[in-house]
């Protein structure tokens, strides 16, 4: 059964006061913003306009899938408590807003849970766009930078995926073509939080995390050339560069000593760097088909600049959002982050309280980032990622996820 999370909020500027509220239908594995709504209600309470927004948010996941299991996520404790029937329902006016809500999808469906009010930042930035709409006599309408070009379903608009739309997209086209064909420039390593003498592997007050230690497989004869290298072409074994920076990076993790499994992409260049891995650490290897790279369709061989020339409109398309796939069927980045999110839960079941390495590429590393930092889908074009570099990502018992390190290539040097 599909599952969908729904945060919503509400505002009076008064109290009560002119009013609105805003909601947001989200992909609870991989972020992906599938629908928003808001609306500009006149003169109300904060109450009211909370029950309102959490209305309008289950008719929009109700419209996306009546029989999808909802998570709602609101910073209103009064509804929360209400609406999960430990607090009774008071105030004669809030009966029949509880009572709307109830109906919309059926009780079995929906479990609430209160979140602080810097995690609603979403629904309430919708609310307050919908308060000043309301201000200036307009009514509220989606940026035009999120919308699906599809159009609207129902009273809410079903979105993309929160990309800052093509003018934004296109002014980090070095950025992103780098970043896919494997080849982006070194920045400065991010440090890794809280260094303990039991490194990666340290406990925390949840007990100890399960860790992913996340390794870029080394170059291979594509690389330097920056071409779009994924899992649609050929399978280019690693060029000798990139056998010394496996190497490299196994004297690194062997001096960690905190390592207790491996885990690889199925593809070569990740399998014969993970395999460099594991024999130095005395690991066997094992392999996760949802580690591998994303399929580029045509674009597989190409550099940029050729795929610029060649298929400009599509390009344009796959830079301004994570729901367009490369020519040729290829596989979009929202696509993708489905896969990974499913394997890293598969993973974390499998080794709970463990430190795992997964060597695996560009994509997949930088979904887990964002999926764990909650970063919306186009931060994929602001993370630079270099052959063999190491990240790390720490899972907490409580759900939480702590990006530890990123791109850290100071074995390579």
């Amino acid at each position: 059964m599909r599952e969908l999370v729904v945060e919503a909020d509400g505002g009076s500027r008064g109290n009560p006061g002119p009013a609105g509220y805003g909601a947001v239908v989200l992909d609870p594995a991989t972020g992906e913003t599938l629908a928003e709504t808001a609306e500009f209600i006149g003169v109300a309470t904060n109450n009211v306009a909370e029950y309102k927004g959490l209305v309008a948010g289950l008719r929009a996941a109700r419209e996306l899938d009546p029989d999808a299991v909802v998570r709602v996520r609101m910073d209103s404790k009064l509804v929360v408590e209400q609406m999960s029937g430990r607090w009774k329902i008071k105030h004669p006016g809030m009966r029949p807003l509880a009572a709307e809500a109830a109906s919309v999808l059926p009780p079995s469906q929906v479990t609430y849970e209160w979140i602080p009010r810097e995690r609603n930042k979403h629904a309430d930035r919708l609310a307050n766009e919908a308060m000043d709409a309301g201000r200036r006599g307009r009514q509220w309408e989606p940026s035009r930078s999120t919308a699906d070009l599809a159009g609207d379903t129902g009273a809410a608009r079903v979105v993309g995926d929160a990309a800052a739309g093509a003018a934004r997209a296109r002014a980090a086209l070095a950025s992103a073509a780098a970043a896919s064909s494997g080849t982006a420039a070194v920045p400065a390593s991010a440090a890794p939080a809280a260094a303990s003498g039991t490194g990666w592997g340290a406990s925390a007050d949840l007990g100890a995390p399960t860790t992913f230690v996340l390794l870029r497989h080394g170059e291979t004869a594509l690389t330097p050339q920056k071409r779009f290298s994924g899992s649609g072409g050929g399978d280019p074994e690693l060029s000798e560069a990139g056998r010394r920076q496996a190497e490299a990076a196994a004297a690194a993790l062997a001096a960690r000593g905190t390592v207790q499994a491996v885990v690889s992409s199925p593809l070569r260049r990740c399998r014969e760097t993970a395999g460099t891995v594991a024999a130095r650490l005395g690991l066997p290897v094992e392999v996760d088909e949802g580690l591998r790279e994303t399929d580029f369709g045509a674009w597989e061989g190409l550099t940029f600049a050729e795929v610029r020339e060649r298929h400009p409109q599509d390009l344009d398309a796959w830079l301004a959002s994570t729901k367009a796939a490369p020519t040729g069927g290829g596989e979009s980045f929202a696509a993708v982050a489905r896969r990974v999110a499913a394997a890293r839960d598969r993973l974390l079941a499998a080794h709970q309280g463990r430190t795992v390495l997964l060597v695996t590429h560009v994509t997949p590393i930088k979904t887990l980032a964002r999926l764990a930092l909650g970063a919306p889908p186009e931060s994929l074009f602001r993370m630079e990622l270099s052959a063999a570099s190491l990240s790390a990502l720490a899972y907490y018992a409580d759900g939480n996820a702590s990006l530890r390190l990123l791109n850290d290539t100071s074995h390579l040097r």
